[in-house]
């Protein structure tokens, strides 16, 4: 089991969404429910706190081997925990409000209480500051009507030509014989489509749809690519920048 994970940079306590599915899954057999799987159950992580700021950490497991993870405050997994049945729910909410730090009781605790959330505050600092640097990057990297190549080629090292089917793995295309296509899941939420007539030789015209990236989609598409999830070119250099050969956006 993993351990876990608290944080008083805020009131109540931050949990790895490893415990989290723990209890999830704890709830969900006592109630008869099919356990998840955990790529599962952080699918619905990432799908429910989409553009919110969480913590990816890795976390060491007792047989030596790690485990990736995401540390939620306790407003965010009661987000995920809504998605449950009502009464899967209401077990994992009432653990979750046992997770709300108790009030000092001497001047020593009442220090080192004072001393961790300083230390929080400057790691949530320095935080802000990557999160303000990957938003001017972001601008200076997206133009709307961009497809998902076309703004992979802004990311250093990234194999363009594999980014369809990359995001085919993530539900966001499918292919219908003639082309990708946005797929409902991820239609007006990450991507759109731009359409063209194309004649034929044969006097017909074919509708053609491509694929086109929106804001959303692209800072989706920054933070995987920064998270190191898209396929990289074997001559990567291993730097999470934009494409020096390309000129900044404004």
């Amino acid at each position: 089991m993993a351990d876990l994970i608290l944080a008083g940079n805020q009131p109540g306590a931050n949990l790895s969404t490893l415990h989290l599915l723990d209890w999830v899954n704890e709830a969900r057999a006592s109630h008869g429910e099919p356990v998840l799987r955990r790529n599962v159950f952080h699918a619905r992580v990432a799908d429910e706190l989409d553009g919110d700021y969480y913590k990816k950490i890795v976390v060491q497991n007792s047989n030596r081997t790690t485990t990736e993870a995401y540390e939620l405050t306790q407003e965010q997994c009661m987000l995920v925990a809504m998605r449950e049945s009502k009464s899967v729910r209401r077990v994992v909410l009432e653990k979750l409000k046992g997770l709300s730090p108790s009030v000092p009781q001497s001047l020593p605790e009442a220090l080192r209480l004072a001393a961790d959330m300083a230390e929080k505050n400057a790691q949530l600092s320095v935080a802000n500051e990557q999160l303000a640097g990957e938003v001017e990057a972001l601008h200076n990297l997206f133009d709307e009507g961009m497809t998902p190549a076309a703004f992979a080629k802004r990311l250093n090292g990234v194999n363009c030509q594999q980014i369809s089917h990359e995001l085919h793995r993530r539900n966001w295309l499918y292919h219908d014989g003639f082309g990708w296509r946005v797929t409902s899941y991820a239609r007006d939420r990450y991507l759109t489509e731009r359409h063209s007539n194309v004649p034929r030789s044969s006097g017909q015209v074919m509708l053609r749809a491509t694929p086109v990236l929106l804001r959303k989609g692209a800072v989706a598409l920054h933070k995987i690519y920064l998270d190191g999830q898209l396929p990289m070119k074997r001559t990567w250099d291993g730097l999470f920048t934009h494409n020096k050969a390309i000129e900044k956006v404004a």
